[in-house]
């Protein structure tokens, strides 16, 4: 049998990306899938003021939400779907699910992060001058450049 695991942190998305593997016959061996969530952090702020039970407890509600959504379009090809709902590093995670499970196919069905590839970004790079500020700048170091030594 063979094993894939699927990183989720949106259902709408994850099932855009997962609706192709399922139709390419991708399924044509008995496969079982581990459908790994991958809650959203909670922020420095946020966190200050909410109980470690609360967070476990809200980390747990956003995966039934997760869930329910995902695991009956896998369990429609009656195939068996295990979930998971990740901690720590999820290189360390993965390790220890194939570990348990044996080797499998990962599939990366997160939203990619808007800002996450900072060389495609676009707009300015860190170094390069922003608006007219930037360019007085650049003008008047060059200057001074010029004049220190004369």
């Amino acid at each position: 049998m063979d094993t894939t695991i699927v990183y989720v942190d949106e259902a709408a998305h994850a099932l855009g990306m997962l609706a192709p593997l399922l139709q390419s016959g991708q399924a044509r061996t008995p496969t079982r899938w581990i459908v790994v969530g991958c809650a959203p952090r909670i922020t420095h702020r946020v966190s200050k003021w909410v109980t470690h039970s609360a967070r476990e407890s809200w980390r747990g509600k956003w995966a039934e939400k997760v869930f329910e959504q995902i695991v009956p379009l896998l369990q429609a090809c009656g195939e068996p779907v295990i979930t998971q709902l990740a901690r720590g590093s999820l290189e360390e995670f993965t390790a220890a699910l194939q570990a348990q499970h044996g080797e499998g196919r990962i599939v990366d069905a997160r939203r990619p992060k808007p800002g996450a590839d900072l060389q495609a970004a676009p707009g300015p790079h860190p170094g390069e001058p922003r608006g007219v500020w930037g360019f007085a700048g650049m003008l008047a170091g060059s200057g001074l450049l010029l004049t220190a030594d004369y």
